[in-house]
């Protein structure tokens, strides 16, 4: 049972909050199914802000501190020696006077043993240097002997004399250089056993071996230098509760991966399903996360060439394994006997076993990271600046109960069982909602009562948003998963109706592909967020049967039949029309629809080339092709012309077929005129076919202006246009600030002419300070900065509460 009770009432709450928080950690780090625990309500506990938890601290002192505070926490509950029993031992000091023999003995207590680093190469060689070398006093350093009273040669020793069942030893890596005056980190080899018989150095001689025999059991390493660093810690898991990756090991052995796990990873699976409760369910992604962590890799890296995909796996030893309906969780199947030696074992609880382990497991705890790693291991920071700093021995004769091996939630108080079990059900609600939310695709549904048939495409009754219902479903899930969410979320009357994949084209809604097969992933059939479904019964809409897929997706097309007008005799002017067909309409029976009754006759056309403005009639052998084969698009045109009418009828097909001399012109303003009578002239230019105009960046609808020499005030009296002779071209490009002059003759570029205002030369000025000043501001951003004095480390201290 924990020495720590719940507390009772109000004022235990807070003065007793250091060691409830420190078990409540623990209880987390053992029992709630999460990365890392939080240690924030610790620190908080402790009185410490920002600055204390964020800032670099010596991890020697603060064990002893929190010991130091654990210990006035525990005052006046039955816990109040459990720091002393456990950790507290004594050293004795002696000195003996050579003239009279008489010693002199000295107690002191220790919660951590100190070893020098320097000039040593072991744990065992510091140790016999302070434990069984004597300091001899003699010379001009005498001893003053108090039954001599005088000053005496003497001998000085110090021995164990009570040792705690758990032994800490802090390994002195930083020291001082006198010579430099700056402070170092001793980075050089120092070994320590893993067994250490600490008899040789303890004052009870008599005492057996076994009972002075310490075990290694954790180890804290220090990287970096001696003004900072990082810490993590090496632990062996005497009770079992860790998964101990034998894969891992095998690698790190340089063994071949062909192991059993290897060749079967149902034993890994089990093991990892059976950790969360053998009737209890996981969701696929953690479990492909927990095998990650387990094996230290992938499925689809180690095992998927051999067993497909996991989900595949998992259906085969169905047996073993139990999917839910919808394939999100996983759990173990009720048949499950044990009977696979090569796969895996239940155990006593009837739960599915781990992997057999070895006898000596450890971890390395590295922030939110937990790694197996082999005792082996552990001599690799023997030395270098990733080197060990502080060892904690448990004596060897210490035996965890049975009931302890490989159950987290031993010696637990029942409260803190409750409120682990409670995390971890809020945990995995959490994580399922954080699954769905990750997992889920929004689609949009249409209905086909809210839908009819009009110009070749679907279009909704009303307005788009009456039309289309938002519902979520699984991405992992099946079409059949998705039929019956679906289904659920509808009418129930229309559940026999047929589900098909719908897509929003220029032209309307177009129905391309059914979903008929239950069995496909929608992954598969490229259902994805956002995907339109269409609901109907397969036939036919609104009593008008709906041609469907991607073959006779609909094409919207501008239709154009050329007008006359009064002030225009020629046919320069066209009406348009927007109409869709599908694209697999042939191009004859366009013509015929277009042409309407049959004893009126249309030609069909396509441009004379790119850039043409003329049109070609189509070739007979066309007639027979269909509109995607002469590669029409939405927003092709097609011309429309009578045959009887002068003579000539012309249907002719292009993206920008009909040549509009509107849509190729460029403004010329006359600046000599007042502001009121200025004339703006257009000029019919093409300035994509026209080389001069492109080169130049002139595009349709520029604006140009007419002036000559400087550019006059804005405001001068009306004259008439000047002679083509005296006549410049500028166009102005504001951002710059800036006037390109042009020859009004051959659009030749004209440097002798400069049309710059005042306006202009100060705005220019003013870009050229803002310029030279973000130069400025860089060069100061790149001078070398002095570097940082290094701040006094401040001590810790934890506020402890006062009790009487």
């Amino acid at each position: 049972m924990s020495i720590l009770d719940k507390p009772r009432d109000e004022e235990d709450i807070k003065v007793r909050i250091i060691p409830l928080q420190l078990q409540r950690l623990f209880a987390q780090l053992l029992l709630v199914d999460q990365q890392a625990a939080s240690t924030a309500d610790l620190t908080s506990s402790f009185g410490w802000d920002n600055n204390e938890e964020t800032g670099q601290h010596d991890v020697q002192e603060l064990n002893r501190i929190l010991f130091s505070a654990l210990e006035s926490s525990l005052e006046g509950t039955s816990g109040h020696d459990l720091i002393k029993n456990l950790y507290h031992g004594t050293i004795v000091n002696r000195i003996q006077c050579h003239e009279c023999g008489h010693v002199s003995e000295r107690q002191e207590d220790f919660l951590d043993l100190t070893a020098a680093v320097k000039d040593m190469s072991s744990l065992e060689e510091s140790l016999c240097t302070m434990y069984v070398e004597e300091e001899i006093f003699d010379g001009d350093n005498l001893y003053r002997c108090g039954a001599c009273d005088k000053l005496v040669p003497a001998a000085k020793s110090a021995k164990l004399a009570k040792l705690p069942p758990f032994l800490t030893v802090s390994l002195l890596r930083f020291n001082f250089d006198f010579t430099k005056c700056e402070r170092y980190k001793e980075t050089s080899r120092y070994t320590f056993p893993t067994r250490l018989n600490i008899r040789p150095f303890c004052e009870q001689n008599h005492l057996e071996d076994s009972e002075q025999i310490y075990e290694l059991f954790s180890v804290i390493i220090h990287k970096g230098g001696c003004y900072g660093g990082h810490y993590h810690v090496h632990i062996r898991d005497v009770d079992e509760l860790g998964h101990w990756n034998c894969q891992e090991e095998n690698r790190s052995r340089g063994v071949s991966d062909t192991g059993d796990e290897q060749d079967c990873p149902a034993a890994a699976l089990a093991a990892i399903i059976a950790e969360a409760g053998v009737d209890k369910m996981i969701p696929m992604d953690q479990l492909s996360q927990k095998l990650l962590e387990h094996t230290g890799s992938s499925w689809n890296k180690t095992y998927r060439k051999q067993h497909g995909a996991l989900r595949k796996f998992l259906q085969n030893h169905a047996s073993i394994f139990q999917l839910s309906s919808d394939g999100s969780l996983v759990g173990l199947a009720h048949s499950v006997n044990g009977t696979d030696p090569q796969c895996c074992k239940p155990n006593n609880t009837g739960k599915m076993a781990p992997p057999q382990k070895s006898c000596s497991h450890w971890f390395d705890f590295n922030d939110s990271s937990v790694q197996c790693i082999q005792e082996k291991d552990i001599e690799k920071h023997f030395q270098g600046k990733e080197s060990a700093y502080m060892l904690f021995y448990r004596r060897s004769l210490l035996k965890r109960p049975r009931e302890a091996k490989g159950n987290a939630g031993y010696g637990v108080p029942q409260y803190l069982l409750q409120q682990m079990d409670q995390a971890n059900v809020e945990l995995q609600q959490k994580r399922l909602e954080s699954d769905r939310k990750a997992n889920g695709i929004n689609l949009r549904l249409h209905l086909s009562s809210c839908y009819h048939l009009d110009n070749g495409a679907l279009h909704p009754v009303t307005s788009l948003g009456d039309a289309a219902l938002e519902i979520s479903v699984d991405r992992r899930g099946t079409v059949g998963d998705m039929r019956t969410t679906i289904f659920q979320f509808l009418d129930q009357s229309i559940e026999g109706n047929v589900l098909s994949i719908a897509k929003h084209l220029p032209a309307g809604l177009h129905v391309f592909q059914e979903l008929s097969d239950d069995e496909q992933s929608l992954l598969s059939v490229e259902v994805h967020e956002g995907c339109d479904v269409f609901v109907w019964d397969g036939k036919q809409v609104g009593g008008q049967c709906v041609q469907s897929g991607p073959d006779c997706a609909p094409l919207l097309l501008t239709i154009m039949c050329p007008y006359k007008t009064e002030s225009n005799g020629c046919s320069q002017k066209y009406s348009e029309s927007q109409k869709a067909f599908p694209a697999n309409f042939k191009l004859k029976d366009l013509q015929q629809t277009l042409a309407g009754s049959p004893s009126k006759e249309s030609l069909l056309c396509s441009p004379s080339s790119e850039n043409s403005e003329g049109w070609n009639v189509f070739a007979m052998e066309d007639m027979n092709k269909t509109l995607k084969m002469l590669g029409l698009r939405d927003g092709s045109s097609l011309l429309l012309l009578d045959s009887r009418e002068e003579g000539e009828t012309v249907l002719a097909a292009g993206k920008e077929m009909a040549f509009d001399p509107n849509l190729y012109s460029l403004q010329v303003q006359d600046w000599y005129s007042s502001e009121s009578e200025k004339k703006i002239i257009q000029i019919t230019a093409d300035p994509e076919s026209d080389s001069s105009l492109k080169d130049l960046k002139i595009r349709s609808g520029d604006i140009f202006f007419i002036t000559e020499g400087r550019l006059p005030p804005r405001r001068l009296p009306t004259i008439a246009l000047y002679p083509v002779d005296k006549v410049e071209i500028a166009k102005y490009f504001p951002d710059k600030h800036e006037w390109l002059p042009i020859s009004s003759w051959n659009l030749l570029v004209d440097d002798r002419v400069d049309f710059s205002t005042e306006a202009d030369f100060i705005a220019k000025e003013k870009q050229r300070q803002i310029a030279e000043g973000k130069k400025k501001s860089s060069a100061l951003c790149n001078e070398k900065v002095r570097p940082i004095m290094r701040k006094t480390e401040a001590s810790l201290s934890i506020r402890v509460g006062v009790f009487r």
